[in-house]
């Protein structure tokens, strides 16, 4: 995803205390930062936060950390949680591949990956964030029963993540190819979720535990 910059959006989010700009300072101590004991759920990918907002809007009894690496999106997330007077996320500013520097063993309950991006090219494949190179990096900082939840459009991604999951000792609990029309109930959806349920796009979904 390309952004056009924007001058004012670092300016506003260093204003907002829910924004972390150096999460691994917070390692081991996120708890801490939420000021409370409850589980915490890790988004990878937060885009414009139209899923977090509703997510933790409706568990305000669970914490919940997003991350992205453009302020421009982030900007779009902490307006929407401050519109919708939500307290129970912090947003942070990071790129992804250094996640295990910012979590301590046993810290994070659940990870959420919504449409992230593909990598079609085999010699991107380990950027991919269900690769096993990320896995082995999530399970430095999950905790044992902890479930990954994974939605794509991509046929191919949804394949190759099935076989990374079993490789990397993952069980699947849940997995359906067309989420809008399976058994699963709840859903939120996110805004690239909306997009493409619009255009006819199946999509894929899996819950893994470790």
């Amino acid at each position: 995803m390309r952004l056009r910059k924007k001058k004012w959006a670092r300016p506003e989010l260093e204003k907002d205390p829910k924004v972390i700009f150096i999460p691994s300072e917070k390692k081991g101590k996120w708890h801490e930062v939420f000021g409370n004991d409850y589980p915490i759920h890790l988004e990878l990918g937060c885009g414009r936060g139209s899923f977090i907002t509703k997510l933790a809007g409706m568990n305000p009894k669970i914490n919940y950390i997003a991350i992205d690496t453009y302020n421009e999106l982030l900007v779009m997330v902490i307006r929407k949680l401050n519109d919708n007077d939500i307290e129970n996320v912090r947003v942070v500013l990071m790129n992804i591949e250094n996640i295990e520097a910012c979590f301590d063993q046993d810290e994070i309950d659940k990870i959420y990956i919504n449409f992230c991006t593909p990598w079609p090219s085999n010699r991107h494949h380990r950027r991919r964030l269900t690769h096993p190179v990320f896995l082995k990096k999530y399970k430095t900082f999950i905790k044992e029963k902890a479930e990954i939840w994974f939605k794509t459009d991509d046929d191919e991604l949804f394949a190759d993540s099935l076989k990374y999951f079993r490789e990397a000792g993952f069980a699947e609990l849940y997995r359906t190819d067309d989420l809008t029309r399976s058994d699963f109930e709840n859903n939120i959806t996110t805004e690239y979720e909306e997009k493409f349920i619009g255009q006819g796009i199946r999509i894929k979904f899996g819950i893994f535990g470790r």
